[in-house]
């Protein structure tokens, strides 16, 4: 990680534009498709279809590591700085976890001002404390006297026995990632103990989890790497900023977006994912739910549902009052002379007094307000499930489907790759047009023409997907079903690849 190889700072990552669709960005919504947009005939070039398929993606700007990448560019970085600056290895582990893994950033402090560098970090070049040449030292801690073979201390000079020096390595161990800063025990010393110390005296379990906080530091302290935040994955991501496409697509199948780690969204930007997650997960839509479709029970206050036709409310137990649905007034003062039990005339009355009208217009905002969330809701959720469907669907293609229509067709699989890409455009197709619904409905209602062209285009989107997905998922089927080998086939996968395209 040489300084031209760093990320120009955190600052540079979080300054570029996450606002993939709000129109002022250089990329165009639908730019991220115009790979895809090649005549139609040219998909049956002479070019072998994995060649097609990999000039057709976009430019990818991130590299998957696994654990041995992970540990082969922890040892590359150390071994450089150790090389650079002619300190042992551990001191240059040691360099490195303070300043966040940055080669650059440890080699510019360190020959603006060693010394400062060496305190701040506990690199001491000689011992604060001189032990006597006895053969026998005292422990600072126990206090017990001990031959010297049974005495450790870091690089300050202060002695330990290996007992108590194991007891103080094991608890910071224990305690979590701090250990990997971890100090010489005397209160007043700040000489740092390196993982030589650790592997001379820690148990082999304590060992080991300390080696997995230091793999880890080297993903999370690093501004370059995440971890892919898919349950249960242990790869990571090293991304490669500036091409203005934060999406991300993991080696365990799993795509999320660089920037904020949610699921992949582009185009629309990080804001507007987050403000509809936090919507979806909190109780303010039950809060509305509850103001369009109940009232409050003039004695008790609790929210009443009404589930019958009639005006007569009875609240539940243990408070039972009865009162008019309408106007909340007790119903002992109703009955036939007030309209009967479906109208109040004293609702009426009163309403056309103006005395309802701030409560009506609330429950008429609410009721509106919920109308409007559950309409963008449902096709966002419909949208998802459709794409769980469909990777389901690849999946069963991939492992049984293919090799059956294969044999079926008496055609080698290898000219068989356009279904799979097909399945493939659905489900990436899916996940554009859900989150488009999430960018709907934050839209401002005052720009009716930008809304107009918004849902011209999400329709256009939407009637292009349901053809491509019903050619891919019932068309397909005839010829899953089929006994031997059909002449319209090739008509199929030109529809298909024309559709996909």
């Amino acid at each position: 990680m040489d300084s031209e190889d760093d990320m120009h700072d955190a600052n540079d990552v979080e300054s570029l534009d996450d606002d993939f669709y709000s129109g002022e960005t250089e990329d165009a919504p639908m730019d991220y498709y115009s790979d895809y947009d090649d005549e139609a005939d040219d998909y049956f070039d002479d070019a072998d279809d994995s060649d097609r398929v990999e000039s057709r993606r976009p430019e990818q700007n991130f590299t998957i590591l696994r654990e041995l990448d992970i540990r082969q560019r922890q040892e590359d970085d150390i071994a450089r700085v150790a090389a650079v600056l002619s300190i042992p290895r551990v001191s240059a582990s040691i360099l490195l976890r303070h300043y966040n893994w940055s080669v650059s950033k440890v080699h510019d402090a360190w020959f603006a001002d060693e010394d400062q560098v060496r305190k701040t970090v506990g690199l001491l070049e000689k011992p604060v404390f001189q032990n006597s040449n006895t053969r026998e030292l005292t422990c600072g801690i126990c206090f017990e006297m001990y031959p010297r073979a049974r005495v450790e201390s870091a690089a300050c000079g202060h002695p330990y026995c290996y007992s108590c020096w194991a007891g103080y390595i094991g608890t910071s161990i224990n305690d979590g990632p701090g250990c990997l800063v971890l100090r010489c025990p005397d209160p007043s010393c700040g000489a740092a103990v390196g993982q030589d110390m650790i592997n001379l005296l820690a148990s082999d379990e304590d060992k080991e989890k300390y080696d997995r906080y230091l793999l880890r530091s080297y993903i999370e302290d690093n501004k370059k790497t995440k971890w892919c935040p898919a349950p249960g994955c242990e790869y990571a991501v090293t991304f490669d900023a500036g091409s203005g496409n934060y999406d991300v697509s993991c080696l365990c199948s799993y795509s999320f977006c660089w920037n904020c780690t949610e699921e992949a969204h582009r185009p629309v930007d990080c804001g507007t994912v987050s403000k509809w997650i936090l919507k979806n997960s909190a109780e303010s839509e039950n809060m509305n739910w509850i103001l369009a479709n109940s009232k409050p029970c003039p004695k008790c206050k609790r929210p009443i549902e009404k589930n019958q036709g009639c005006m007569h409310m009875t609240c539940t137990p243990p408070c039972k009052f009865e009162f008019c649905w309408l106007c909340l007034g007790a119903w002992s003062d109703h009955g036939e002379r007030t309209g009967g039990f479906y109208a109040c005339n004293r609702y009426e009355a009163a309403k056309q007094e103006g005395v309802y009208d701030e409560t009506e217009r609330r429950r008429e905002m609410a009721k509106n307000s919920l109308e409007r969330y559950t309409h963008y809701y449902e096709r966002w959720a419909s949208n998802q499930s459709s794409r769980q469907k469909a990777l389901a669907d690849l999946h069963q293609m991939q492992t049984v489907h293919i090799e059956k229509l294969s044999d079926t067709q008496c055609q080698p699989e290898s000219q068989l790759k356009f279904i799979t890409e097909a399945w493939l455009q659905i489900v990436e197709c899916r996940r554009v047009l859900k989150w488009t619904y999430s960018y709907g409905y934050y839209l401002p209602e005052h720009e009716h023409a930008k809304k107009q062209f918004f849902e011209y285009l999400q329709g256009e989107a939407e009637s292009g997907l349901e053809r491509l997905h019903q050619c891919a998922e019932k068309e397909l089927q005839l010829f899953l079903n089929a006994d031997g080998p059909s002449k319209e086939f090739n008509d199929f996968r030109t529809k298909l690849a024309g559709l996909t395209r």
